[in-house]
């Protein structure tokens, strides 16, 4: 299979003008100023930058859990709200309820739905199959392994078929191997079912294996600073990580930071591998 999925089915993003500040003990911290983007319907799009810039913040508004001070965001032309079923959201940890069973926490947005008992074990089995883990159905978190768990949480986000998904950086404390797994799990389920990914990494390399596009944010408040579109075929197996294609994104995508970032950041036009 090569190219990008031919059937999508997510809804585009639109984001206009956005600005989001908060109230801190110091003074107001504006962690978005002026932030405008479209994300195509179908598009997997990274989104890159140190801590601090507002990507978390990003993924939110478009999630409906934050209201912007300024400007506007839709999803499908609809200002998102939450629980209309539009949009999963898996975090950084799982946060998984530790008396809950792996199949309950993956159910949990049907039962909140009023989703009947029956629909609700029928598709969280169906959701923790599509992602390796329905031996587990039974286990409680405390059973799980690290990477079990971010599976929960990756099919929790799914259970609803959402046209649109959204991930806050949910492989980060992962070890290099198990990431890299998880991010060829990803891109085999956005192309067996396309729909609008937005992932939110700090791995250059990351970036690169999974998107269709990667977005740069400028330091805070957040901004878009570039947008690098990444041309490879698909499916990208580990031998990407020795294409002189995907290395000249990679450096194309550690240069758009290096410009935006502190010092730092700068050795990132180097030679760092793409892991």
């Amino acid at each position: 299979m090569t190219g990008t999925p031919t059937d999508p089915r997510g809804l585009d993003i639109a984001i206009g003008d956005v600005d989001v500040r908060f109230g801190a003990p110091g003074g107001e911290v504006r962690a978005l100023e002026g932030l405008s983007l479209d994300i195509p319907a179908g598009s997997f799009t990274a989104v890159i930058g140190p801590n601090g810039c507002g990507k978390s913040t990003l993924l939110r508004l478009v999630a409906g859990l934050l209201a912007a001070d300024a400007g506007t965001v839709a999803v499908g032309g609809i200002v998102p709200r939450p629980g209309d079923g539009r949009v999963g959201l898996a975090f950084q940890q799982p946060r998984l309820v530790p008396w809950r069973s792996t199949a309950d926490n993956v159910a949990l947005p049907l039962e909140l739905a009023g989703v009947g008992a029956s629909e609700r074990r029928d598709r969280a089995a169906e959701a923790l199959e599509r992602v390796g883990l329905a031996a587990a159905a039974a286990l409680r978190p405390r059973e799980l392994s690290g990477g079990m768990a971010q599976r929960a949480g990756l099919a929790r986000a799914l259970i609803t078929d959402p046209p649109v998904l959204l991930l806050d950086e949910p492989f980060s404390a992962l070890d290099a191997l198990t990431r890299e797994t998880f991010d060829a799990e990803l891109q085999r389920l956005w192309l067996e079912r396309p729909r609008t990914v937005v992932l939110v990494t700090h791995s250059v390399g990351e970036a690169v294996r999974v998107a269709s596009q990667v977005v740069v944010m400028t330091p805070r408040p957040g901004r878009v600073a570039r947008i690098v579109d990444i041309p490879l075929a698909w499916p990208r197996g580990p031998e990407l990580a020795d294409s002189p294609g995907a290395g000249a994104l990679a450096a194309e995508v550690r240069q758009a930071l290096a410009a935006e970032h502190a010092v730092e950041l700068r050795p990132w036009t180097g030679g760092e591998a793409m892991a």
